[in-house]
Protein backbone atom coordinates (compact mmCIF):
# COMPACT_ATOMS: atom_id res chain seq x y z
CA UNK A 1 0.00 0.00 0.00
CA UNK A 2 1.39 3.29 -1.21
CA UNK A 3 1.11 5.97 1.80
CA UNK A 4 0.83 8.80 -0.68
CA UNK A 5 -2.66 7.78 -1.92
CA UNK A 6 -4.10 5.28 0.89
CA UNK A 7 -6.02 7.53 1.91
CA UNK A 8 -5.87 10.42 -0.60
CA UNK A 9 -6.84 11.51 -4.17
CA UNK A 10 -3.56 12.12 -5.79
CA UNK A 11 -3.08 16.36 -6.17
CA UNK A 12 -6.66 17.12 -4.52
CA UNK A 13 -6.22 18.79 -0.66
CA UNK A 14 -8.02 16.75 1.71
CA UNK A 15 -11.85 18.32 2.81
CA UNK A 16 -10.27 20.11 5.56
CA UNK A 17 -11.34 23.49 7.24
CA UNK A 18 -7.83 24.91 6.27
CA UNK A 19 -8.44 23.68 2.84
CA UNK A 20 -11.55 25.58 2.55
CA UNK A 21 -9.85 29.06 4.32
CA UNK A 22 -6.52 29.34 2.25
CA UNK A 23 -6.38 31.12 -0.92
CA UNK A 24 -5.69 28.15 -3.22
CA UNK A 25 -2.45 28.78 -5.87
CA UNK A 26 -2.80 27.49 -9.42
CA UNK A 27 -1.57 24.48 -9.85
CA UNK A 28 2.48 24.00 -10.94
CA UNK A 29 2.99 21.72 -13.52
CA UNK A 30 4.14 18.21 -13.81
CA UNK A 31 7.95 17.60 -14.04
CA UNK A 32 8.55 16.13 -17.70
CA UNK A 33 11.87 15.20 -19.52
CA UNK A 34 14.89 15.82 -18.91
CA UNK A 35 15.88 18.45 -16.27
CA UNK A 36 18.95 19.41 -14.35
CA UNK A 37 19.64 21.80 -11.66
CA UNK A 38 21.71 22.92 -8.75
CA UNK A 39 19.65 21.37 -6.18
CA UNK A 40 16.53 18.80 -6.20
CA UNK A 41 14.32 19.28 -3.04
CA UNK A 42 11.63 16.48 -2.75
CA UNK A 43 8.51 17.29 -0.42
CA UNK A 44 6.92 20.61 -1.21
CA UNK A 45 6.37 20.97 2.78
CA UNK A 46 7.68 23.49 5.20
CA UNK A 47 11.06 21.85 5.00
CA UNK A 48 11.25 21.67 1.35
CA UNK A 49 9.72 25.27 0.84
CA UNK A 50 12.04 26.68 3.08
CA UNK A 51 15.45 24.61 1.86
CA UNK A 52 14.08 25.63 -1.91
CA UNK A 53 13.52 29.49 -0.87
CA UNK A 54 16.63 29.61 1.03
CA UNK A 55 18.52 28.24 -2.09
CA UNK A 56 17.16 29.97 -4.28
CA UNK A 57 18.36 33.55 -2.34
CA UNK A 58 21.56 32.04 -2.67
CA UNK A 59 21.62 32.35 -6.21
CA UNK A 60 20.95 28.08 -6.74
CA UNK A 61 19.21 26.40 -9.56
CA UNK A 62 16.53 24.88 -7.75
CA UNK A 63 13.67 22.41 -8.78
CA UNK A 64 11.60 21.18 -6.39
CA UNK A 65 8.86 18.18 -6.63
CA UNK A 66 5.76 17.54 -4.77
CA UNK A 67 4.48 14.17 -5.24
CA UNK A 68 0.90 15.65 -4.89
CA UNK A 69 0.01 19.68 -4.23
CA UNK A 70 2.32 22.50 -2.61
CA UNK A 71 1.63 21.84 1.52
CA UNK A 72 -0.81 18.83 1.32
CA UNK A 73 0.92 16.64 3.67
CA UNK A 74 1.38 17.25 6.91
CA UNK A 75 2.68 20.60 6.77
CA UNK A 76 -0.72 21.94 5.57
CA UNK A 77 -2.89 19.86 7.91
CA UNK A 78 -1.51 19.94 12.07
CA UNK A 79 -1.86 22.17 15.02
CA UNK A 80 -0.86 25.66 13.68
CA UNK A 81 1.19 25.31 16.67
CA UNK A 82 4.61 27.37 16.72
CA UNK A 83 5.95 25.87 20.12
CA UNK A 84 9.41 27.07 21.59
CA UNK A 85 12.04 25.10 22.24
CA UNK A 86 12.82 21.55 20.91
CA UNK A 87 10.79 18.28 20.91
CA UNK A 88 12.52 17.26 24.07
CA UNK A 89 12.61 19.24 27.37
CA UNK A 90 15.38 20.81 28.04
CA UNK A 91 16.16 19.19 31.29
CA UNK A 92 16.69 15.75 28.44
CA UNK A 93 18.45 17.11 25.95
CA UNK A 94 21.19 18.53 29.17
CA UNK A 95 20.84 14.58 30.52
CA UNK A 96 21.56 13.49 27.08
CA UNK A 97 23.49 15.38 25.25
CA UNK A 98 25.43 17.63 27.60
CA UNK A 99 24.93 21.68 28.52
CA UNK A 100 26.71 22.87 26.03
CA UNK A 101 25.44 21.17 23.33
CA UNK A 102 21.63 21.18 24.72
CA UNK A 103 22.16 25.10 24.91
CA UNK A 104 22.85 24.85 21.73
CA UNK A 105 19.73 23.30 20.61
CA UNK A 106 17.58 26.07 22.44
CA UNK A 107 19.74 28.81 20.61
CA UNK A 108 18.44 27.05 17.08
CA UNK A 109 15.08 26.16 18.79
CA UNK A 110 14.37 30.18 19.45
CA UNK A 111 15.98 30.82 16.17
CA UNK A 112 12.98 28.40 14.33
CA UNK A 113 10.18 30.56 15.98
CA UNK A 114 11.92 33.86 15.36
CA UNK A 115 12.32 32.72 11.74
CA UNK A 116 8.64 31.85 11.11
CA UNK A 117 7.95 35.37 12.71
CA UNK A 118 9.95 37.38 10.68
CA UNK A 119 8.91 35.44 7.02
CA UNK A 120 4.79 35.82 8.16
CA UNK A 121 5.52 39.47 9.33
CA UNK A 122 7.94 40.44 6.24
CA UNK A 123 6.08 39.05 3.99
CA UNK A 124 2.60 40.13 4.99
CA UNK A 125 1.44 36.65 5.50
CA UNK A 126 -2.44 36.73 6.27
CA UNK A 127 -1.83 33.77 8.73
CA UNK A 128 -3.48 34.65 12.04
CA UNK A 129 -0.44 34.16 14.32
CA UNK A 130 -0.90 34.54 17.86
CA UNK A 131 0.90 34.63 20.68
CA UNK A 132 0.94 32.45 23.46
CA UNK A 133 0.98 28.19 24.36
CA UNK A 134 -0.31 26.80 26.83
CA UNK A 135 0.77 23.54 28.92
CA UNK A 136 -1.82 22.31 30.47
CA UNK A 137 -1.23 18.96 32.74
CA UNK A 138 -4.17 16.91 32.92
CA UNK A 139 -2.47 15.32 36.91
CA UNK A 140 -2.47 17.09 39.18
CA UNK A 141 1.54 15.38 40.06
CA UNK A 142 2.82 16.68 37.08
CA UNK A 143 2.20 20.41 38.29
CA UNK A 144 5.51 20.65 40.14
CA UNK A 145 7.53 19.90 37.03
CA UNK A 146 6.28 22.33 34.98
CA UNK A 147 6.41 24.90 37.46
CA UNK A 148 10.16 23.73 37.99
CA UNK A 149 10.64 23.84 34.30
CA UNK A 150 9.54 27.02 34.12
CA UNK A 151 11.79 28.14 37.21
CA UNK A 152 14.55 26.32 34.97
CA UNK A 153 14.11 28.26 31.88
CA UNK A 154 13.96 31.77 33.46
CA UNK A 155 16.89 30.88 35.47
CA UNK A 156 19.46 28.96 33.38
CA UNK A 157 18.29 30.07 29.99
CA UNK A 158 17.66 33.56 30.87
CA UNK A 159 13.82 32.98 28.92
CA UNK A 160 11.53 35.37 30.58
CA UNK A 161 8.81 34.37 28.31
CA UNK A 162 7.17 31.33 30.17
CA UNK A 163 5.59 31.22 33.66
CA UNK A 164 3.91 29.22 35.55
CA UNK A 165 0.13 28.30 35.73
CA UNK A 166 -1.78 27.36 38.74
CA UNK A 167 -5.06 25.27 39.01
CA UNK A 168 -7.31 28.55 39.33
CA UNK A 169 -5.11 30.18 36.45
CA UNK A 170 -5.41 27.61 34.06
CA UNK A 171 -8.99 26.98 34.19
CA UNK A 172 -9.89 30.46 33.72
CA UNK A 173 -7.78 30.80 30.88
CA UNK A 174 -8.93 27.28 29.69
CA UNK A 175 -12.54 26.67 30.56
CA UNK A 176 -12.04 22.90 31.57
CA UNK A 177 -12.03 21.45 34.74
CA UNK A 178 -9.52 18.78 32.76
CA UNK A 179 -6.11 20.40 33.67
CA UNK A 180 -4.50 21.29 36.99
CA UNK A 181 -2.24 23.72 36.14
CA UNK A 182 0.60 24.08 33.56
CA UNK A 183 2.37 26.86 32.25
CA UNK A 184 2.27 29.87 29.53
CA UNK A 185 4.64 30.04 26.71
CA UNK A 186 4.50 33.43 25.67
CA UNK A 187 7.60 33.18 22.96
CA UNK A 188 5.41 30.56 21.06
CA UNK A 189 2.48 30.40 19.02
CA UNK A 190 0.05 29.62 16.35
CA UNK A 191 -1.38 30.34 12.61
CA UNK A 192 -2.90 29.00 9.80
CA UNK A 193 -0.45 26.38 8.74
CA UNK A 194 -1.63 26.42 5.02
CA UNK A 195 -1.93 29.81 4.50
CA UNK A 196 1.48 29.74 5.66
CA UNK A 197 2.74 26.98 3.51
CA UNK A 198 1.04 28.67 0.50
CA UNK A 199 2.86 31.79 1.54
CA UNK A 200 6.42 29.99 1.57
CA UNK A 201 5.59 28.58 -1.87
CA UNK A 202 4.94 32.52 -3.52
CA UNK A 203 7.90 33.36 -1.79
CA UNK A 204 10.11 30.42 -3.62
CA UNK A 205 8.51 30.99 -7.05
CA UNK A 206 9.59 34.42 -6.92
CA UNK A 207 13.28 33.84 -5.69
CA UNK A 208 13.10 31.78 -8.86
CA UNK A 209 12.20 28.13 -7.32
CA UNK A 210 11.05 25.72 -10.49
CA UNK A 211 7.88 24.21 -8.69
CA UNK A 212 6.35 21.29 -9.96
CA UNK A 213 3.40 19.28 -8.50
CA UNK A 214 1.97 15.55 -9.23
CA UNK A 215 5.63 14.71 -9.61
CA UNK A 216 6.08 12.08 -7.02
CA UNK A 217 9.66 10.63 -7.06
CA UNK A 218 9.96 6.70 -7.88
CA UNK A 219 13.77 6.91 -7.51
CA UNK A 220 16.86 8.33 -6.39
CA UNK A 221 20.20 7.14 -7.66
CA UNK A 222 23.14 8.31 -4.90
CA UNK A 223 25.41 9.44 -7.77
CA UNK A 224 27.27 12.58 -8.10
CA UNK A 225 25.84 14.32 -9.71
CA UNK A 226 22.47 12.67 -8.83
CA UNK A 227 19.54 11.21 -10.75
CA UNK A 228 16.04 11.55 -9.53
CA UNK A 229 13.24 9.65 -11.47
CA UNK A 230 9.65 10.43 -11.84
CA UNK A 231 7.09 8.76 -14.04
CA UNK A 232 7.75 11.47 -16.91
CA UNK A 233 11.03 13.64 -16.04
CA UNK A 234 14.42 12.59 -15.24
CA UNK A 235 15.96 15.28 -13.11
CA UNK A 236 19.72 15.86 -12.65
CA UNK A 237 21.19 17.28 -9.99
CA UNK A 238 24.27 18.26 -8.10
CA UNK A 239 22.81 18.56 -4.56
CA UNK A 240 19.50 16.89 -3.49
CA UNK A 241 17.45 17.72 -0.16
CA UNK A 242 15.05 15.13 0.60
CA UNK A 243 12.23 16.53 2.82
CA UNK A 244 9.62 14.07 2.54
CA UNK A 245 8.93 13.28 6.49
CA UNK A 246 6.28 10.88 6.87
CA UNK A 247 5.32 10.73 3.27
CA UNK A 248 8.58 8.71 2.80
CA UNK A 249 7.77 5.38 2.15
CA UNK A 250 10.41 3.35 0.92
CA UNK A 251 12.25 5.95 -1.15
CA UNK A 252 14.86 6.28 1.38
CA UNK A 253 16.05 2.96 3.43
CA UNK A 254 18.03 4.61 5.82
CA UNK A 255 15.98 7.09 6.58
CA UNK A 256 13.10 5.22 6.60
CA UNK A 257 14.86 3.33 9.66
CA UNK A 258 14.54 5.97 12.11
CA UNK A 259 11.66 8.11 10.48
CA UNK A 260 8.03 6.53 10.90
CA UNK A 261 4.82 7.49 10.01
CA UNK A 262 1.96 7.86 11.70
CA UNK A 263 -1.61 9.29 11.59
CA UNK A 264 -3.13 12.15 13.95
CA UNK A 265 -6.37 13.96 13.28
CA UNK A 266 -8.23 17.42 13.90
CA UNK A 267 -11.58 18.16 13.86
CA UNK A 268 -13.31 22.20 13.40
CA UNK A 269 -16.06 23.28 15.39
CA UNK A 270 -18.94 25.39 13.56
CA UNK A 271 -18.29 28.79 14.29
CA UNK A 272 -18.73 30.12 18.01
CA UNK A 273 -20.03 33.43 19.44
CA UNK A 274 -17.55 35.31 21.02
CA UNK A 275 -18.62 34.63 23.94
CA UNK A 276 -18.69 31.24 23.66
CA UNK A 277 -15.16 31.04 22.33
CA UNK A 278 -13.67 32.89 24.94
CA UNK A 279 -15.32 30.73 27.77
CA UNK A 280 -13.13 27.68 25.87
CA UNK A 281 -9.96 29.58 25.44
CA UNK A 282 -9.31 33.06 26.93
CA UNK A 283 -6.74 35.96 24.66
CA UNK A 284 -6.42 33.65 21.56
CA UNK A 285 -3.59 31.61 22.97
CA UNK A 286 -3.35 27.60 21.69
CA UNK A 287 -3.22 24.93 24.33
CA UNK A 288 -1.31 21.41 24.53
CA UNK A 289 -1.82 18.80 27.38
CA UNK A 290 0.35 16.65 29.16
CA UNK A 291 -0.83 13.20 27.65
CA UNK A 292 1.32 11.12 25.73
CA UNK A 293 -0.93 11.08 22.71
CA UNK A 294 -1.71 14.89 23.04
CA UNK A 295 -4.37 16.80 22.83
CA UNK A 296 -3.68 19.99 21.44
CA UNK A 297 -6.73 23.04 20.32
CA UNK A 298 -6.69 26.36 19.75
CA UNK A 299 -9.55 28.96 17.73
CA UNK A 300 -9.30 29.55 14.73
CA UNK A 301 -9.64 33.50 13.24
CA UNK A 302 -13.43 32.99 12.31
CA UNK A 303 -13.99 31.50 16.39
CA UNK A 304 -14.34 27.71 15.58
CA UNK A 305 -12.37 25.62 17.94
CA UNK A 306 -9.87 23.05 16.11
CA UNK A 307 -9.06 20.57 18.25
CA UNK A 308 -6.69 18.07 17.33
CA UNK A 309 -6.53 13.98 19.46
CA UNK A 310 -6.36 10.36 18.71
CA UNK A 311 -4.01 8.67 16.42
CA UNK A 312 -3.62 5.65 14.64
CA UNK A 313 -1.01 3.49 12.90
CA UNK A 314 -1.55 1.74 10.38
CA UNK A 315 -1.91 3.18 6.55
CA UNK A 316 -5.91 4.04 6.82
CA UNK A 317 -7.14 6.62 8.27
CA UNK A 318 -10.35 5.65 10.41
CA UNK A 319 -14.01 5.75 8.89
CA UNK A 320 -15.59 8.30 11.15
CA UNK A 321 -12.84 10.93 12.16
CA UNK A 322 -15.34 13.37 13.55
CA UNK A 323 -16.74 10.57 16.16
CA UNK A 324 -13.02 10.03 16.94
CA UNK A 325 -11.84 12.96 17.67
CA UNK A 326 -15.19 13.98 19.32
CA UNK A 327 -14.75 11.57 22.16
CA UNK A 328 -11.31 13.36 23.74
CA UNK A 329 -12.73 16.88 22.85
CA UNK A 330 -15.87 16.05 25.06
CA UNK A 331 -13.64 14.96 27.59
CA UNK A 332 -11.99 18.46 27.73
CA UNK A 333 -15.19 20.64 26.90
CA UNK A 334 -18.24 18.54 27.73
CA UNK A 335 -20.42 21.97 27.10
CA UNK A 336 -19.43 21.30 23.47
CA UNK A 337 -22.32 18.51 23.24
CA UNK A 338 -24.32 19.85 20.94
CA UNK A 339 -21.67 21.54 19.04
CA UNK A 340 -21.80 20.43 15.26
CA UNK A 341 -18.50 19.79 13.67
CA UNK A 342 -17.98 21.30 10.23
CA UNK A 343 -14.21 19.41 9.49
CA UNK A 344 -12.92 16.70 10.23
CA UNK A 345 -9.42 15.31 8.50
CA UNK A 346 -6.47 12.99 9.43
CA UNK A 347 -2.78 13.74 8.11
CA UNK A 348 0.17 11.61 8.67
CA UNK A 349 3.43 13.05 10.46
CA UNK A 350 6.91 11.61 10.81
CA UNK A 351 7.90 10.69 14.29
CA UNK A 352 11.24 9.41 15.60
CA UNK A 353 12.16 6.89 18.58
CA UNK A 354 13.27 9.53 20.65
CA UNK A 355 11.13 12.33 19.23
CA UNK A 356 13.87 14.25 18.34
CA UNK A 357 14.06 15.49 14.39
CA UNK A 358 16.41 13.23 11.95
CA UNK A 359 18.87 14.87 10.15
CA UNK A 360 21.74 13.13 7.97
CA UNK A 361 23.94 13.21 5.13
CA UNK A 362 22.90 10.37 3.17
CA UNK A 363 25.68 10.66 0.99
CA UNK A 364 28.41 13.76 0.28
CA UNK A 365 25.61 15.62 -1.93
CA UNK A 366 22.22 14.15 -0.50
CA UNK A 367 21.01 15.61 2.60
CA UNK A 368 18.04 14.81 4.69
CA UNK A 369 15.91 16.18 7.25
CA UNK A 370 12.72 15.32 8.57
CA UNK A 371 11.23 13.19 11.81
CA UNK A 372 9.92 16.57 13.65
CA UNK A 373 7.67 14.45 15.64
CA UNK A 374 4.78 16.79 16.25
CA UNK A 375 7.02 19.60 16.39
CA UNK A 376 7.55 21.07 13.09
CA UNK A 377 6.01 24.41 11.93
CA UNK A 378 9.03 26.39 13.49
CA UNK A 379 11.57 23.26 13.22
CA UNK A 380 10.91 22.77 10.13
CA UNK A 381 11.23 25.96 8.24
CA UNK A 382 14.72 26.13 10.33
CA UNK A 383 15.33 22.80 8.81
CA UNK A 384 15.04 23.74 5.17
CA UNK A 385 17.17 26.43 6.22
CA UNK A 386 19.82 25.05 7.59
CA UNK A 387 20.26 22.05 4.90
CA UNK A 388 20.43 25.19 2.61
CA UNK A 389 23.03 26.59 4.72
CA UNK A 390 25.28 22.98 4.21
CA UNK A 391 24.78 22.89 0.70
CA UNK A 392 26.13 26.37 0.58
CA UNK A 393 29.79 24.82 2.45
CA UNK A 394 28.36 26.62 5.53
CA UNK A 395 27.41 23.00 7.66
CA UNK A 396 28.14 23.61 11.12
CA UNK A 397 24.12 24.09 12.20
CA UNK A 398 23.03 21.41 10.24
CA UNK A 399 25.48 19.14 11.35
CA UNK A 400 24.98 19.96 15.02
CA UNK A 401 21.09 18.63 14.32
CA UNK A 402 22.85 15.72 12.42
CA UNK A 403 25.16 14.94 15.49
CA UNK A 404 21.36 14.51 18.24
CA UNK A 405 21.12 10.68 18.13
CA UNK A 406 17.86 8.98 16.21
CA UNK A 407 18.21 5.17 16.71
CA UNK A 408 16.69 2.93 14.59
CA UNK A 409 13.06 1.67 15.31
CA UNK A 410 13.33 -1.85 16.67
CA UNK A 411 12.34 -4.45 14.20
CA UNK A 412 13.13 -2.43 11.11
CA UNK A 413 10.68 -0.75 8.71
CA UNK A 414 8.76 -4.78 8.14
CA UNK A 415 8.15 -4.88 12.29
CA UNK A 416 8.19 -1.08 13.34
CA UNK A 417 4.20 -0.87 13.07
CA UNK A 418 3.40 -3.76 15.16
CA UNK A 419 6.04 -2.85 18.01
CA UNK A 420 4.89 0.68 17.88
CA UNK A 421 1.48 -0.36 18.36
CA UNK A 422 2.32 -2.67 21.37
CA UNK A 423 4.24 0.98 22.79
CA UNK A 424 1.60 3.16 21.81
CA UNK A 425 -1.30 1.30 23.37
CA UNK A 426 1.01 0.76 27.05
CA UNK A 427 1.38 4.86 27.16
CA UNK A 428 -2.28 5.26 26.16
CA UNK A 429 -2.96 3.41 29.14
CA UNK A 430 -0.82 5.05 31.40
CA UNK A 431 -2.71 8.38 30.16
CA UNK A 432 -5.37 6.83 31.67
CA UNK A 433 -3.99 6.25 35.54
Amino acid sequence: MDILTSNDQVGVYPPSYYADSAQPLAEFPSAKGALKCDVCVVGAGFTGLSAALHLAQRGYDVVLLDAHRVGFGASGRNGGQVGMGQRLEQEELEQMLGMDHARALWDLACESVQKVRDLVRDNDMDCGFADGIIHADHRARFVRDSHAHAEKMRRDYNYDLIRPLDREEIRHLVGSPAYHGGSLDMGGGHLHPLRYAFGLARLARAAGVRIFERSKVLSVEETSPAILRTSEAEITAAHVVMACNGYLGRLQKQVAARVMPINNFIVATEPLSEKAADALIRNNHAVADSKFVINYFRLSQDRRLLFGGSESYGYRFPADIAALVRKPMLKIYPQLAETHIDYAWGGTLGITLNRMPHFARITGNILSASGYSGHGVAMATLGGRLAAEAIAGQAERFDLMASVPTPRFPGGVALRWPLLVLAMTWFSLRDKI
